[in-house]
């Protein structure tokens, strides 16, 4: 007989099986209700403790000149603010009310535009919003309304209280770093693109659409799938409250471009052009140097006069602006004439007193008031840009056949579509003829009158890069290159893909009549209208141009008389390294292209060349003087090494040597023929300004800027005068203006 009783045990088995249904089919019960009827409330849990498929955004490429400075780059920029809730539940109010005053005055150092009163009043009212109801504002309390760099955001993040320790975490694809609980204070980083020489190219480099990465024009638009790279994915966890990143996708940095842009170039062709424009009061300046051999454009400028007078890049005009292009049209219809043999440099035509009939019209030369020029030869029809003389020679040969003539010009390649990389830029517009049912040379509006006012530049709308592309090409004895602005894509110091110079025509002219327009080019600026482009140091060829701009349906009587005034060409002329066009705009008289943008020309072109060139500072020796040489105060060292080698004596009570890097700073005294004593003197220290009087601008600049001072210089020679005096105790944002006299 068994030992177990199965009345007895049966029983507990069986409400044991009764308990555990109803648990299995609680718990079946529970997740079905949390299935359907709590779904949604879940869910929301569930999204708050994870984030899938956030995207992350790669560095963009930078935009390097052409020997590898950072024209444009990706830095931080920080947006600073305050959670006052955080601050309060971290229980460090009292900490805040004891340093909030040694905050402010801080604050007001780091931003002198703002006085630490008004900072006080600010950080109240934030904090007021939580004590009262606790709005939501209140946790993103803007300490200051801009942007700052990561300089700025490390000094305000060592004052007190701000300094405890935060965390980081990434909201929605932007980096923001909070203060877990602890002060309050955090920060939202943003990628901002800056550009480390300020505006120069800024039109043809280009910008972005604020804090998105979206180009807005310029190369960054143009090449804005190769700077951008590509986004990676990443996942998220959230365990013990912070955030786990997973990546699933990396990003994909962008890659940088390098451009065809010198930064000296650049630089010197805007301050030629602000001058000239400042000078004559133009309303808009063009320059564009492009590289001979390659079709590099080495600089290009658009500066335009804004509403408060100041000189600015506000379109790209070089490749957008299709204007009658005038006299500097005249060297492609002579050389498309010498090209077809229709005449030679012998050719004559008369001008008569400067007036002359065409179809009905009158053709004027310049100086019709004066009596014209009578009789001249064809080089002289450029040399001093005669509109009767060059209209009638190609009025004689093409009268009948014009669109033999506009098929010569179209050879020449000025009406080629350069494909220029840049928003906005447009091939020439030069319309063809072509007969109606009566064989007249009707199509297209065209008139009797339609070649002789083309072959001096109207009826024609050609950029300026189109024109300096063609002269380009005579430089080039024939050749013509594309405008190149790009010339590699480089990645992690490799290049990835080149772009080399492109030829669009091998030959635009026969070699005669290429060699035959080099020689007319350069006497056009040596006994021609074009001097003012001249140099003594290196021959000029080029060709000068002064055209009324059209008014559209109003003509060109429309108010004040608008004019382009141009001066296209190369240098040096026997060696062609560089060709350049400078194009003003400006209202009413006087109006000159060859006294204007000429001189512009010839300031790019000196500054150009002299850059390149290497002296021997022996050569500066004068055996036949006997003249102490006036020596600048300033760096002893860099004195006593050129007085050395000049073979004068300098007296010295210090030591040093020129290839090091730590100079003397002090001041010269004549003794005797022969010799110069210079004394060490010391310039301060770090917090007052130094005496820079009698040194000259390298220095002065040296010595001021590393004080964290900014410096404006005018004129040129030793400092004479300076607005922040001596002694001057230095504050953030001070502005020292040097006069310097010679």
């Amino acid at each position: 007989m068994s030992k177990f009783d199965q009345k007895k045990i049966m029983p507990r088995y069986s409400a044991i099986v009764i308990v555990m249904t109803l648990l299995a089919t609680a718990v079946v019960g529970k997740t079905l209700y949390i299935m359907t009827a709590k779904r949604d409330y879940w869910m929301e849990v569930a999204a708050r403790q994870k984030k899938d498929s956030v995207s992350v955004k790669p560095n963009r490429g930078n935009i390097l000149s052409s020997d590898g400075q950072l024209m444009a780059s990706t830095l931080p920029e920080f947006k600073l603010y305050m959670d006052f809730q955080a601050l309060r539940e971290s229980g460090r109010d009292s900490l805040w009310e004891a340093k909030l005053d040694t905050i402010c005055l801080c604050l007001s150092q780091i931003f002198p535009e703002k006085s630490a009163k008004a900072f006080r009043e600010h950080l109240e009212e934030g904090r007021r919003q939580v004590q009262k109801n606790g709005k939501v504002g209140s946790r993103h309390w803007a300490i200051w309304n801009y942007r700052v760099d990561f300089n700025t955001f490390s000094e305000v993040r060592r004052l007190p209280v701000f300094d405890m320790p935060f965390n980081s975490e990434t909201n929605n694809g932007e980096f923001i770093v909070r203060a877990s609980f602890k002060s309050g204070f955090f920060v939202e980083e943003f990628n901002a693109r800056q550009r480390p020489f300020g505006s120069a190219a800024g039109r043809t480099i280009g910008t972005m659409f604020g804090s998105k990465d979206s180009a807005r024009f310029g190369l960054e638009l143009s090449y804005d799938s190769i700077l951008r790279g590509k986004n990676g994915i990443i996942h998220r966890r959230k365990v013990l409250n912070k955030w786990l990143d997973i990546m699933d996708t990396p990003p994909v940095d962008g890659a940088d471009i390098v451009t065809t842009i010198d930064v000296g170039i650049q630089d010197l062709a805007e301050r030629a052009v602000i001058d000239e424009l400042k000078l004559i009061n133009g309303n808009v300046g063009v320059a564009i140097v492009m590289e001979v051999q390659t079709g590099d454009i080495k600089a290009i400028v658009n500066m335009e006069k804004c509403a408060d007078g100041e000189y600015r890049e506000i379109k790209n005009h070089a490749v957008s602006d299709l204007l009658e292009p005038g006299s500097v049209f005249k060297t492609a219809s002579i050389m498309v004439c010498l090209d077809d043999g229709k005449c030679d440099t012998t050719k004559r035509v008369e001008t008569g007193g400067g007036v002359w009939p065409m179809y009905k019209r009158q053709m004027k030369d310049h100086n019709w008031r004066k009596g014209g020029y009578g009789t001249l030869t064809l080089p002289q029809t450029l040399h001093v840009s005669s509109n009767i003389g060059v209209s009638r020679i190609v009025d004689e040969y093409y009268h009948d056949h014009p669109d033999k003539f506009v098929e010569g010009i179209y050879r020449l390649g000025l009406a080629d579509d350069l494909q220029i990389p840049l928003m906005g830029s447009s091939p020439a517009v030069i319309r063809k003829p072509f007969k109606d049912k009566r064989g007249k040379w009707t199509g297209n509006r065209w008139s009797d009158t339609a070649l002789p006012w083309m072959s001096i530049g109207y009826e024609t709308q050609v950029p300026p890069i189109s024109t300096l592309t063609f002269y380009n090409a005579i430089a080039n004895n024939g050749r013509m290159m594309k405008p190149r602005f790009v010339k590699q894509v480089v990645k992690n110091g490799e290049v990835i893909a080149d772009y080399p110079p492109t030829v669009l025509h091998e030959r635009i002219a026969k070699p005669e009549t290429i060699k035959k327009i080099q020689t007319i080019l350069e006497q056009v600026v040596s006994i021609g209208l074009g001097k003012k482009a001249g140099s003594k140091s290196f021959k000029v060829a080029g060709k000068t141009g002064t055209a009324q701009i059209s008014h559209g349906t109003a003509g060109y009587h429309s108010g004040t008389m608008q004019y382009l005034l141009s001066f296209a060409g190369f240098f040096p002329a026997d060696a062609p390294r560089y060709s350049c066009i400078v194009c003003i705009q400006k209202s009413g008289l006087p109006a000159s292209g060859g006294g204007m943008s000429g001189v512009v020309f010839h300031n790019i072109s000196e500054g150009i060349l002299a850059q390149n060139l290497k002296l021997d500072v022996k050569d500066a020796r004068d055996s036949a003087s006997v003249l102490v040489p006036d020596v600048k105060d300033g760096n002893l060292i860099a004195a006593d090494y050129v007085l050395s080698h000049l073979g004068f004596n300098a007296n010295t009570d210090w030591t040093g040597s020129y290839t090091e890097s730590n100079p003397i700073w002090g001041r010269a005294e004549k003794v005797k023929d022969k010799q110069i004593a210079l004394k060490q003197e010391q310039v301060g220290n770090q917090s007052v300004m130094p005496d820079v009087r009698g040194m000259g601008a390298r220095d002065a600049v040296y010595l001021i800027e590393r004080r964290g001072v900014r410096v404006q210089l005018r004129g040129r020679g030793k400092v004479t005068k300076q607005s922040l005096a001596p002694g001057h105790e230095i504050k953030k944002g001070d502005i020292c203006e040097l006069l310097l006299e010679v």
